[in-house]
């Protein structure tokens, strides 16, 4: 008989703990293999449910998981046609998402895959029939957060951005946006580099921006007039440009995030994405960085400048490698070239 998972205690908001309920450092990857189906449904925490496998052969799953520190993200992988009986314990929601574009699974009967993407809140019981060889990326956000990002950086209350249906149609662009941004962060970490703290602001800022706009069906163009910045008043988005740099400078030390931005000027992200297209032809947070870049390149040139490691600091980039990065691409040489110049 098989063992169901309820045996399992821990609770969707325990983001930071493995399948054994060890901690877990925050942003570290946990890669796990099974080779029983009741196994696999174990091996992620926070979960209630039970594998039930339909075909012949011996079953082989992975698991690769992040746990971040107000979601979890993972891949996982299942060798035989799998019946699950699902239930994400907690105050969270599950977004599931098929890795490969042309795998199709059912969820509650209804079939979910291309141009598709799978929601369910937490404490609700669903059914998961999926193919042999079928991957999956998984997203459990913890629902005060996903409230909270709904209200102030969205601005529209959860149930209007996040349909109730359990399958939720999307674009084939936004889906493979949100999945290359998946792979991306999986994959940076299997090596066993955790990310940084900064890093796991923007990742969570960025996915969560990810997942509503592959879920949202709004009208944009309707959701930016509704907040008094149309087209017909461009003063307005310049104003609106001008205190986000005038913010972004104030607290140069740290990365200001858009979901910040937004609730200090009380706009929504589709309304920050909009003014700054239209005043300066570009994504909030590409000019953000490239502002701090520039106060970097100013500092370094500057005859008072200190190391490299000093003036990065002082601009909010705490990922040395990265900032040179950057800083190479934005201006053709290295900060240290440019000290040294100086």
């Amino acid at each position: 008989m098989n063992q169901p998972a309820t045996r399992i205690e821990h609770t969707a908001e325990d983001t930071r703990l493995n399948a054994q309920g060890a901690d877990v450092p925050a942003g570290r990857a946990v890669v796990s293999v099974a080779h029983d189906a009741d196994e696999q449904a174990r091996n992620l925490v926070g979960w209630r449910q039970t594998y039930d496998q339909l075909a012949a052969g011996r079953f082989v799953g992975t698991l690769t998981e992040i746990p971040l520190d107000t979601m979890k993200i993972f891949c996982e992988t299942t060798s035989h046609t799998l019946r699950q009986a699902c239930e994400v314990r907690g105050d969270a929601y599950w977004f599931g998402i098929p890795a490969v574009p042309d795998q199709q699974a059912r969820i509650d009967s209804q079939p979910f895959g291309e141009h598709a993407i799978a929601v369910r809140p937490g404490n609700v019981e669903f059914e998961l029939l999926t193919p042999a060889q079928f991957s999956i990326y998984g997203v459990v956000v913890r629902g005060d957060v996903l409230r909270h990002y709904a209200d102030q950086v969205e601005r529209v209350p959860l149930d209007l951005g996040l349909p109730q249906a359990a399958v939720v149609r999307a674009g084939a662009a936004r889906l493979a946006q949100l999945c290359a941004l998946l792979a991306q962060r999986l994959g940076e970490t299997e090596d066993g580099h955790a990310i940084s703290d900064n890093e796991r602001d923007e990742v969570q800022a960025e996915l969560l921006a990810a997942l509503f706009d592959a879920c949202t069906t709004r009208d944009d163009e309707t959701t930016g007039a509704s907040e008094g910045v149309g087209a017909d008043q461009p003063s307005r988005r310049r104003w609106i440009v001008g205190q986000a740099r005038d913010y972004v400078l104030a607290h140069r030390t740290r990365p200001v995030g858009v979901p910040e931005l937004c609730e200090q000027l009380h706009v929504s992200r589709r309304t920050l994405q909009y003014c700054f297209q239209d005043v300066l032809g570009m994504a909030p947070a590409t000019y953000l960085r490239a502002l701090r870049l520039n106060g970097a390149r100013r500092d370094l040139c500057g005859r008072a400048a200190g190391s490299v490691q000093d003036v990065a600091a002082a601009w909010g980039f705490w990922h040395l490698s990265q900032f040179a990065t950057d800083y190479r691409r934005m201006f053709g040489m290295r900060p240290s070239e440019a000290l040294r110049a100086a």
